[in-house]
């Protein structure tokens, strides 16, 4: 049903006004893997709203220099980066080239990734590896590396990882990702643990839905109002709202928070009631395992 006319429902304030001043990183430099398109260009443009230099990493150049283009646009100085998250001297290459272009690398946001819908009985070793890698291995290779060049500057510094809501529950046809983003959860807590003593500040944002152009999970060919219908909310969320509280977490009015997992997501992780619509098994739906195509 749709969402009833006298619900209220609060909506963020528009991109230009970031919860934050424009000088909060001024200074600093982040490094966004995957940060070209989605949610990690939210991500990069958040903190280039707070003053910050972005370096932006992704496998593909083309998509990194695009989503550069769109962050100057905002005025920060950029540099885009050919990455491979998975491959450790991929990684340190890519700290190298953006410290080069940009000054010491002391915010870093982990948003690589790669999701698609599929049945756990017929994810492929391939498959399996494509999703899993990319956000474990990926998340924790640029992790340390950060984490190694901060401590040997005796600086401190702050990560964000771009989680998801799920990983407590899973998500049908999402066995790989449900995984690969609960391990990136674990690896959030125990890395704010190992580094507290070094100044480093470690957190995760449990993203609900924030559909967006390159979104998969996000669209329905009838547009948002279904997911919204189903959000506690009344709403899917903007993705720049996503792109502040991942920056927010890094800023300096959140510097005793480490080790957390916030969860953004409009409450749809809490819509548990007795009256719901009944359940169909992923296999047995028409329009696929996530109920669309």
């Amino acid at each position: 049903m749709p969402v009833p006319a006298h619900h209220i429902i609060a909506t963020p304030p528009p991109f230009e006004a970031p919860p934050y001043p424009a000088d909060i990183f001024a200074g600093q430099a982040v490094l966004v893997t995957g940060g070209g398109s989605g949610m990690g260009l939210a991500m990069a443009k958040a903190f280039a709203q707070g003053g910050a230099r972005v370096a932006v990493a992704g496998r593909s150049i083309e998509r990194a220099r695009e989503g550069a283009a769109r962050i100057a646009a905002l005025g920060a100085a950029v540099h885009a980066i050919s990455c491979d998250v998975r491959l450790p001297e991929a990684v340190a290459s890519a700290f190298d080239e953006a410290e080069e272009a940009l000054g010491p690398i002391s915010l870093l946001a982990n948003n690589a990734g790669a999701n698609f819908p599929v049945l756990a009985e017929n994810i492929s070793v391939n498959a399996w590896a494509a999703v899993t890698r990319i956000a474990i291995d990926g998340t924790f290779l640029c992790s340390a590396e950060f984490a190694r060049r901060r401590i040997a500057r005796g600086e401190g510094g702050a990560i964000v990882n771009n989680s998801a809501q799920y990983i407590w529950t899973g998500f049908p046809g999402d066995a790989h990702s449900a995984a690969a983003k609960t391990a990136q959860a674990t690896m959030t807590r125990r890395l704010a643990a190992d580094w507290a003593p070094h100044g480093i500040r470690v957190n995760a944002v449990a993203a609900g839905f924030f559909p967006h152009a390159d979104s998969v999970s996000g669209r329905r060919d009838e547009g948002i109002e279904p997911l919204q219908n189903m959000i506690p909310a009344g709403r899917t969320g903007s993705i720049w709202e996503f792109g502040w509280l991942s920056a927010m977490t890094c800023t300096p009015l959140f510097g005793g928070l480490t080790g957390q997992v916030i969860v953004q997501d409009g409450g749809e992780s809490l819509r548990r009631s007795l009256i719901m619509p009944d359940f169909v098994a992923p296999r047995e739906r028409a329009e696929g395992p996530w109920g669309w195509q």
